[in-house]
């Protein structure tokens, strides 16, 4: 007999939905206690999509698993949706039995729908160790930062700079290219698995969002065929692609990323004297050079000692007044450098304190629209300045 008639189970056309995405019928609690499983969803999720892609291809009916919005317990952050998830995130899957319970975090549903679905449609492969691995790169390394897409502003995981942050993103993507197999539709070869659906919905996000930044919405080799393949060759991967796109294209027209740095916002203010310094085509006294920080002495000096500091990647920064959240590991990092400057004694310092300035504005004495701060020192300072 067929697994889903033991299980007294619909067709999957009757899966119950929402407006937001999935259909138009929204449903009380005593609806949703009819099904053994609920799974608190929506469509723009991409880490809910993985779930979804399970319930898809194992072609799960409503009296097993109803996929619903968090909204309808008055979303993530109500109290009802809290004692299912303490976390409020999505997704969450509830199970509805005399003894009620719930399992947050998707890799877990996932697993949780593999074990219990054991004998229903794909098995995702769950001792695939490639495939493991790849949802375990793709958890570990690429969910915890990809906010760096669409979020306003940082931390980004570890990463409290955007650029850095999709740098990263990057790289995590062509070490997960190198584990893709040449041969088959999926990642691991000619079965899908769990690799497969926990990369696909974010990898939706990547081609959607890269160009918002100025990035290339060209995967890596193997992982460019095989998007494209999957969408084409298999209908729930282009369910949920279509799913993510359609919410994807309202955060966009409802303006998400407009005030965004790097996205909506540019830094499109002309080059100044200190990116022909950064670059090397005029010469500098320099005391300090990393990544992020260049640090000279200045050639008109106010003091004994007299550097500039400066961020190498001016980041919107012609002044001060244009700081933003952005900004905090970069000038936390500048004045962590100009602490160091104001201790060398070699440059002049006495070791007993110096002055830090930044002008800002024509009010304030700047004259590069490029933020810079003078470290002073040498002579004992007067009060008031200038």
């Amino acid at each position: 007999m067929n697994h889903f008639l033991r299980l007294k189970c619909v067709t999957v056309s009757c899966l119950l939905s929402i407006a937001s995405g999935f259909g138009s019928l929204s449903m009380s609690a005593a609806i949703m206690s009819t099904s053994k499983h609920t799974l608190y969803d929506v469509p723009v999720s991409n880490n809910g999509a993985r779930c979804r892609l399970i319930l898809y291809k194992k072609q799960m009916p409503s009296d097993e698993v109803q996929i619903i919005s968090p909204m309808d317990l008055g979303g993530l952050k109500s109290a009802e949706y809290l004692s299912l998830n303490p976390q409020g995130k999505m997704p969450c899957l509830s199970i509805n039995s005399d003894e009620p319970s719930s399992i947050p975090e998707s890799d877990t549903i996932c697993r949780y729908l593999m074990s219990r679905y054991a004998n229903v449609g794909p098995s995702f492969l769950p001792d695939n160790y490639k495939s493991n691995l790849i949802a375990r790169l793709h958890d570990m390394y690429i969910t915890t930062i990809q906010g760096c897409l669409y979020k306003a502003a940082p931390p980004f995981g570890i990463f409290m700079t955007r650029s850095k942050a999709i740098d990263e993103l990057k790289r995590q993507l062509d070490i997960i290219d190198e584990l893709v197999e040449d041969e088959g539709l999926y990642l691991t070869g000619d079965d899908v698995s769990l690799g497969d659906v926990s990369l696909f919905p974010t990898i939706v996000f990547v081609k959607f969002m890269f160009p918002k930044f100025g990035e290339s919405a060209l995967l890596p080799t193997k992982l460019e065929k095989w998007y494209n393949e999957v969408i084409k060759n298999d209908a729930d991967f282009a369910k949920v692609h279509k799913e993510i796109l359609t919410a994807l294209n309202k955060w966009s027209d409802g303006g998400r990323w407009d005030s965004i740095w790097m996205a909506g916002l540019r830094d499109e203010e002309n080059e100044t004297i200190f990116d022909k310094i950064i670059n090397g085509d005029i010469p500098a006294s320099v005391v300090y050079d990393d990544e992020d920080v260049l640090a000279f002495k200045d050639i008109a000096p106010a003091a004994p000692a007299h550097v500039l500091v400066i961020p190498k990647d001016r980041a919107n920064l012609s002044s001060l007044r244009k700081a933003s959240k952005d900004h905090i590991e970069i000038l936390g990092k500048m004045l962590m450098v100009a602490g160091d400057i104001a201790k060398d004694e070699t440059l002049g310092f006495t070791g007993n304190g110096a002055r830090l300035v930044i002008n800002d504005g024509a009010d304030g004495g700047q004259e590069v629209p490029h933020l810079h701060m003078h470290v002073l020192g040498g002579r004992k300072m007067e009060w008031p300045p200038g």
